[in-house]
């Protein structure tokens, strides 16, 4: 099974989407390397799609999500590791894999993000990042 570590990525009660080249909206995200853990995977793809590298890692949330895909002609089996971050950066530095970035709040993130799976992993974020806002 393919493994993916991610971030939603929150400023203050702003969430960080991006829009891949297929035309979906998601979080940043990608393949763990060789070594790497899940954080130190999630952080290196939100530098490279992104270019912010000042995050806060929230410990008390994760989620996971796992679904299928085709790729010529065969179906895959995918999981992605969900961690909560927060950065006071909001220039980004879009990378050549994505072509288009919103800061949107969360209900307009929700419902900006393509697929279901998403929608529910930033609703079971949302109290967490809500009582972060707050502080």
């Amino acid at each position: 099974m393919e493994t993916s570590c991610g971030f939603i990525l929150a400023n203050h009660r702003s969430i960080l989407l991006l829009q891949y080249p297929q035309g979906h909206w998601s979080f940043p995200k990608g393949h763990v390397e060789g070594g790497e853990d899940h954080h130190s995977t999630a952080r290196r793809e939100l530098l490279e799609e992104t270019g912010i590298e000042k995050i806060r890692i929230i410990p008390s949330w994760s989620h996971r999500t796992e679904y299928s895909y085709s790729r010529k002609g065969s179906t895959n089996q995918k999981q992605v590791y969900w961690y909560l971050a927060t950065t006071d950066e909001f220039q980004v530095k879009l990378s050549h894999e994505h072509t288009n970035f919103l800061w949107l709040d969360i209900e307009n993130a929700v419902n900006q993000l393509t697929f279901e799976q998403e929608k529910n992993v930033l609703s079971s974020a949302r109290k967490v990042i809500e009582s972060l806002s707050a502080d």
